[in-house]
């Protein structure tokens, strides 16, 4: 949509070719792109293509060959008005407001919840948002700005955020001040000493799922871990810990209320994610970084006295539980199992490198990067076999990544990724298109900097396996 906008605001007409169901997103996408008059024509999800063609192609042409009107010329950014959503008024007639729903036609078919995630919150009275406020010097009516210059990277393309810029919450592109954010800080149930988390959450606009499936997750690193109490440990991302939960909460509530996202109208994930449900928010366990390994916020460029959130999409689910109870164990203990028996080293007592039982499911039905979260146990035994840092370890499983071209052709989301096979595939410097089938090419990403480690969990030797590599970084401390 940016691209087309940028054509309609030149005079040049454009026909957006998309489907019904999705029609209220092309709406509101065209508004919040400056173009709100957009044309469109729906596309067909069953008919074949060269049938769908046929049937569309020449009302396409009409539209492109008319002339843009003058409603159509009008453009500018517009942005949908987002009230003030502090309620006025008894316990009861708030919880009763703040539970409202609105009914949502195809996709859907439903009722929606209209302020919440669909769970019980906080209702946010003006002495609760004041009590919140507290937790931070800045005021409440600032609106949030660009705190530092940011670059995002996404699938096929990279945008420069400069530091001054503001803030706009996604799907709708509103703006927010400081106040909203600390309403969806007392929704989702936060203390005062939260709010700088939750600030620097909100510097990512909160962007939500494509028509896909992608999920959202945010991950503390610093001092700050430790003094609000975040789990770490057994559980950490289960139920239970009234920070962690509440944080995580915050993502979902602000892209809700801030930036506007309605399932089946601009929140377009065909199934929807249950990481979504509530929100998710871990952190990483300083302590059981093995010597030689950085913490995330070293890994970002900060110190390690510095705190920040990485918010990540996860363009998947998540994988894990690949050891039995024990298994773990007997592989790196005394050599024995099945494991032990898969790597033909039964007998012999590890270390062994278990990165090599997980690496086939990686690669197996997605390509791209992994965030992958470890007990610290695992961390070390790794080290012990001379990963001396993170990077020795993203440098491994990006390796093993590597497939010959026919195979990375017959995956799906290259396609989108590689722009229709155009420009330059890194490692060989040529263009896609002119590289045989068997040339080696890495199907975990262009960059092995694109992994994530994260230390974390109980004393039972497992890790899980997030799908989606490194998120954005945000400094916590600005927001004191």
């Amino acid at each position: 949509m940016p691209y087309i906008a940028k054509l309609e605001k030149a005079g040049i007409p454009t026909v957006v070719v998309d489907l019904a169901d999705q029609e209220q997103m092309v709406k509101q996408e065209s508004l919040v792109n400056g173009v709100p008059k957009i044309r469109y024509l729906h596309a067909s999800r069953v008919l074949s293509g060269p049938e769908d063609v046929d049937r569309f192609v020449e009302p396409m042409l009409q539209e492109l060959l008319r002339p843009l009107n003058e409603e159509e010329k009008e453009s500018g950014l517009y942005t949908i008005p987002q009230k003030r959503i502090i309620f006025e008024g008894t316990l009861e007639e708030a919880q009763d407001f703040y539970q409202k729903t609105e009914w949502i036609p195809l996709p859907v078919e439903a009722p929606i919840a209209k302020y919440t995630d669909g769970f019980p919150i906080i209702v946010p009275t003006e002495e609760k948002v004041a009590w919140m406020l507290t937790g931070t010097s800045r005021k409440p009516d600032e609106i949030l700005t660009r705190q530092a210059d940011l670059t995002t990277v996404g699938v096929a393309w990279e945008t420069l955020e400069r530091k001054g810029e503001l803030i706009r919450f996604q799907p709708l592109q509103r703006t927010a001040t400081v106040e909203q954010v600390a309403v969806n800080a007392v929704m989702a149930g936060c203390k005062p000493e939260h709010l700088p988390i939750v600030l620097a959450i909100a510097q990512s606009g909160c962007p939500i799922s494509t028509t896909n499936f992608p999920s959202q997750a945010v991950c503390v690193s610093g001092p700050i871990v430790k003094k609000i109490d975040m789990n770490t440990g057994c559980g950490m991302f289960g139920p239970g810990s009234i920070a962690n939960s509440p944080i995580g909460r915050t993502y979902q509530l602000m892209a809700i209320n801030l930036g506007g996202a309605v399932p089946g109208v601009n929140r377009m994930g065909c199934l929807g994610s249950p990481l979504n449900n509530g929100g998710v928010a871990y952190a990483e366990n300083a302590d059981g970084l093995p010597a030689g390994w950085k913490g995330l916020n070293e890994e970002f460029g900060y110190k390690k006295d510095e705190n920040i959130v990485m918010v990540q999409m996860i363009t998947g689910g998540i994988l894990g539980s690949q050891f039995s109870p024990g298994g773990y164990r007997a592989l790196q203990k005394s050599g024995h199992g099945g494991i032990a028996r898969k790597f033909d080293v039964k007998g012999t007592p590890g270390p062994h490198n278990w990165l090599d039982y997980i690496v086939p499911e990686l690669y197996a039905g997605r390509e791209g990067a992994w965030t992958i979260v470890m007990v610290p146990e695992m961390a070390q035994h790794l080290v012990d076999l001379g990963f001396k840092s993170k990077d020795d370890v993203y440098e491994y499983l990006w390796k093993k990544g590597f497939e010959p071209l026919k195979k990375y052709r017959g995956r799906s989301w290259p396609d989108y990724s590689r722009n229709g096979w155009t420009g330059i595939e890194k490692t060989s410097g040529k263009p896609w298109k002119e590289l045989p089938d068997d040339y080696m090419v890495p199907a975990a990403g262009d960059d092995p900097g694109e992994f994530c480690i994260t230390i974390g969990g109980g004393q039972e030797e497992a890790c899980i396996q997030l799908a989606g590599g490194r998120g954005t970084a945000f400094s916590i401390d600005v927001w004191r």
